[in-house]
């Protein structure tokens, strides 16, 4: 899977279209794409502090409530255009902060559910990653989905930088599905969280604040062994430490025995400490837990692969044609590759 950042003017020229696993609808990513502005303010020692947003609605734009806590007068801008923030309804804990400004003259996002997405379905990021006076887009896939009541957390490889928090995640039909807020970061490479774009409709509800900096502990702040098992397996995982991987997979599997994920953290830390055949059998029962993971399809036929199992392979193949005909026929080719491919 792709995740290089590219502008979106390189996005919608690309040969995504001739590759219908990233089929994408252009005229909705233009649209998404414009709906992403920047969170900017002077922090007391006189520099910027600065991240993304997502107009939401009218004049209300959408952000991480880290991005706000270092500066007493935040602004929202788009190119040489600013716009004061007046208020801000404020879920520190979702680390989510809906403000308010007046005159934005951009149009909201379209709302799509964090509920509805699967496992390696394409999304794009879209944010002002590094500070980029204009947006950068990130193309992806969703690596894992966890219960987010409502909606769910969005592990993703759609990769976005420092002054992307508070960004937007959405699928290929420009539809916002959740806001990009922490990653990892290990010599494996770092592994990026979005929130569930249900969060939101809650902040409504919330009083107004009018003062800043906000303050506020957030969920992926908490102390490592509070956290859900999710976001403790990720930190190893990125720093390719296996055995302690495999020490919070297997809490994780004792406490969560129907979680495909957890077996599968499980299985990818036996791996890589050649366990093979634990790593196996921790892959199938990922699989029988979730028939469509296609990861897991991935990687039981590797096994196979190693220790010579056509028939394996050829069941893996199958299972791979159904979920997606595309993934299919490019894992056949990759089995059938030579040393001269």
């Amino acid at each position: 899977m792709r995740t290089t950042l590219i502008t979106i003017a390189a996005l919608l020229s690309a040969t995504l279209s001739a590759n219908t696993a990233f089929a994408y609808d252009k005229k909705a990513l233009i649209e998404s794409y414009f709906s992403i502005v920047m969170v900017r303010g002077f922090n007391d020692k006189g520099g910027m502090a600065y991240g993304s947003g997502v107009v939401v609605d009218i004049d209300k734009v959408i952000t991480n409530c880290h991005v706000l806590r270092t500066t007493k007068q935040p602004w929202i801008s788009r190119g040489e255009d600013s716009y004061e923030i007046t208020s801000v309804k404020a879920d520190t804990w979702h680390d989510l902060c809906l403000v308010t400004t007046s005159g934005l003259p951009i149009k909201p996002v379209k709302f799509g559910k964090s509920s509805t997405l699967k496992r390696s379905q394409e999304v794009a990021g879209i944010g002002h990653s590094s500070g980029s006076p204009a947006p950068l887009t990130s193309q992806g896939s969703v690596n894992g989905l966890y219960a987010g009541n409502p909606g769910k957390v969005i592990r993703t490889n759609a990769k976005f930088l420092m002054g992307a928090s508070g960004s937007g995640l959405f699928d290929l039909e420009g539809y916002l599905v959740g806001i990009n807020t922490f990653k990892t970061a290990g010599r494996g490479g770092s592994i990026h969280f979005a929130l569930p774009v249900e969060w939101i409709q809650t902040l409504e509800t919330l009083p107004e604040i009018k003062e800043f900096p906000i303050s506020g502990k957030a969920l992926w702040e908490e102390d490592e062994d509070k956290k859900p098992f999710y976001m403790q397996a990720a930190v190893p995982e990125s720093r390719y430490d296996w055995p302690k991987l495999a020490e919070v997979a297997e809490r994780w599997t004792k406490a969560e025995p129907l979680s495909p994920d957890a077996w599968f953290a499980l299985a990818l830390s036996q791996e890589n400490m050649d366990k093979l055949s634990l790593a196996d059998e921790s892959y199938h029962h990922s699989l029988t837990l979730d028939t469509e993971n296609i990861d897991a399809w991935i990687k039981v036929g590797d096994l196979a692969k190693k220790r010579g199992d056509d028939a394996e392979l050829n069941r893996v193949y199958t299972a791979l044609n159904n979920i997606d005909k595309e993934i299919g026929d490019q894992y056949k080719k990759f089995v059938e590759c030579t040393q001269s491919c």
